[in-house]
């Protein structure tokens, strides 16, 4: 990039990923660094290519609005119950606070249709503007704005031109990706090549606005401050009366329940219910190695267990978007594959890009996910819990969505003695994962009681039948002899995967098997105590290095002791996972357990999601073991 760096000990230029800050309009996402640049941003939807991509190289492509040759803040926070992020910087001669957003304002489509959504529309609607905000609270503050795009990935920079009169609008447009920005400011906006700039000096209450948007048609853009913060207010009145729904406990942990929700939902893609795995590509998983995924992408998987952590908040509406967006895929490709586009669409084909430095060097690069093409079997237990969750709670289960679950469960039935790559996609050989194989009992014990439900007992006989038959298979093959769920069949390695095994309820916590298997893993498959998803020397996953520890499954080690009763246990652990989170109170996939460095894509839904169930565990036993208690004698 163009300006200065960050500077960090140690002299990368790359900020800690945990030091990212998370924006969302439930269509489009951005990080945003502690300096004030956006370093990731694609557009029109999560999983199109970049037109900010500096996290990933440093030339990709950024967005820095703040002051001048200051690049560490004084403090950032989340406006409370919101997605939208607050930064105050100190300066030589004054303080200056600079607000981000991606803007949600009241759904205004009224003379025609949207050609994006197909879910119902809802009060609200993402302007796919984002929006920044400065004013200088005290003293003076140069000011400045660096606008860089770099579209595709980095690979197609263009020059700004102005739009109008006067120096207020600048447009920018790539023929390769169709897309066109434009960027307007009550600043006075110079154009070099492909950077926009600006550069001035705020005195004590002077202000300033920038937005961005892609937006190609009827561009809403505001035209002075006044607007400008009027959209920041009504973006506030979104994310608070969406998170009002909410049923949070009075608890000093609330505040990580209530940040995991705003998470998850910053990462759903409203038009079509798609939940994203995470808001990135390719960060590594182990400092500059080679375990690089796209995580920006709908994983059925992932999807589904996120829904386990909203329902247990109460906010299970994303849930009919969710399984609408399942039907849509089923009915147009028949199987259910892994995971899909935020559109639905199949073919999301692996690609290196060899022309980016990759995050601090980890190399390659990758766009697109060859895991779409594994068999997974874990997939059609996931969907079938979750809508069996969802329906107990509504005593409403969709037409259109059972011919889907039947051949979903007719599908574990006919596929559950056959190998796979298991919950972890193993790029190795396929096996007999013991996980893959419980999750299609799931599959089919929540088919027969939906089945049972709806009153259709001949199927729901048909599948109880086999459904004993997949538990007896399990329960022989997959312990080993000292009682403890293995990896997979035949195998003594252990799998963090097991830690289901209770959650599931494929067993009651008081079988001595499960307790075995929950504390040999707590005590085995742990570095320092944080648990790993398997030992990587252990086990031929098809990819070499190592691998940070999974924070997914810690958390459920946290869910797992409270079921054996390990309360004391399990709340130590999950003060020590609560303590790791990021300064923003967001995590990613994977922590080194060393230092507590935060490692792969971010956020992370399924981290999150376990969390919101971990911490629920605790507070509930807490709860429970309180009002059990004895009260005082007087």
């Amino acid at each position: 990039m163009a300006h200065s760096p960050t500077r960090r000990v140690g002299g990368s230029p790359f900020p800690p990923i945990a030091e990212y800050a998370f924006l969302s309009d439930c269509e489009t996402s951005c990080l945003v660094a502690p300096s004030g640049n956006v370093e990731w941003m694609c557009v029109p939807r999560p999983d199109a290519p970049s037109v900010f991509g500096s996290i990933l190289d440093r030339g990709a492509g950024g967005f820095r609005f703040g002051p001048e040759r200051i690049t560490i803040p004084a403090g950032r926070r989340y406006l409370p119950g919101t997605n939208i992020m607050e930064t105050t910087w100190q300066t030589p001669n004054g303080w200056l606070i600079v607000t981000d957003c991606l803007v949600v304002n009241r759904w205004h489509r009224t003379a025609a249709r949207s050609k994006t959504h197909r879910r119902t529309p809802m009060d609200w609607d993402a302007e796919h503007v984002l929006l920044r905000t400065a004013r200088c609270e005290h003293g003076q503050v140069d000011l400045s704005l660096i606008c860089e795009p770099n579209f595709d990935y980095g690979r197609r920079p263009e020059s700004w031109e102005y739009e109008g009169d006067g120096y207020s609008t600048g447009i920018i447009h790539n023929a390769t990706t169709g897309v066109t920005l434009r960027l307007r400011t009550d600043l006075r906006l110079g154009l070099d090549g492909r950077r926009a700039l600006v550069r001035t000096n705020l005195k004590e209450g002077d202000t300033a606005f920038v937005a961005l948007t892609w937006r190609a048609h009827d561009p809403l853009l505001p035209s002075t401050y006044a607007q400008a913060r009027a959209a920041v207010e009504s973006t506030t009145e979104f994310w608070r009366q969406w998170l009002s729904r909410g049923m949070f406990p009075d608890h000093p942990w609330r505040r990580y329940l209530q940040r995991s929700a705003l998470a998850l939902k910053g990462l759903t893609y409203a038009p079509t219910g798609a939940l994203l795995a995470a808001a990135t590509t390719s960060l590594p998983e182990t400092p500059k190695g080679q375990r690089n995924w796209d995580y920006r992408y709908s994983w059925i998987r992932d999807s589904t267990f996120a829904l386990w952590g909203l329902y247990t908040l109460g906010l299970d509406y994303e849930a009919n978007d969710f399984f609408s967006f399942i039907a849509d895929v089923c009915e147009e490709h028949g199987d259910i594959q892994v995971m899909y586009r935020v559109g639905g669409e199949s073919e999301l084909d692996e690609q290196v890009l060899g022309h980016l430095s990759g995050y601090d060097g980890a190399s390659p690069v990758r766009i697109g996910n060859d895991a779409h093409k594994q068999r997974q079997h874990d997939v059609w237990g996931t969907v079938l819990d979750s809508v069996y969750l969802h329906t107990k709670s509504r005593d409403y289960l969709s037409e259109r969505l059972w011919p889907v679950l039947v051949r979903l469960a007719d599908a574990a039935a006919d596929h559950w003695r056959e190998p796979d790559q298991g919950i972890w996609e193993m790029r190795g050989e396929p096996r007999h994962f013991t996980t893959s194989k419980m999750m299609c009992w799931v599959a089919l014990d929540r088919a027969r009681r939906l089945a049972q439900m709806r009153g259709d007992l001949h199927a729901a006989a048909r599948w109880k039948t086999i459904a004993e038959e997949i538990h007896a298979d399990v329960c022989a093959n997959g312990v080993d002899e000292r009682g403890v769920f293995t990896q997979y069949y035949g195998s003594r390695s252990l799998d963090a995967s097991a830690l289901l095994v209770p959650l599931l309820g494929f067993l009651p916590a008081s079988d001595d098997r499960v307790k075995a298997t929950v504390l040999t893993i707590a005590d085995e498959l742990t570095v320092d105590g944080l648990v790993l998803r398997y030992r990587t020397e252990e086990t031929d996953d098809g990819v070499g290095g190592t691998e940070g520890a999974f924070l997914i499954c810690s958390f459920w080690l946290v869910s797992a002791l409270v079921e054996i009763g390990e309360l004391r246990r399990a709340r130590q652990l999950c003060e020590r996972l609560l303590s790791m989170a990021s300064p923003l109170d967001l995590f990613a996939e994977e922590v080194d357990p060393a230092t507590g460095r935060h490692l792969g894509n971010f956020p992370q839904a399924f981290t999150h999601l376990a969390l919101i169930t971990a911490v629920m565990y605790v507070i509930r036993a807490e709860d429970a073991e309180a009002y059990a208690r004895p009260l005082p004698s007087t």
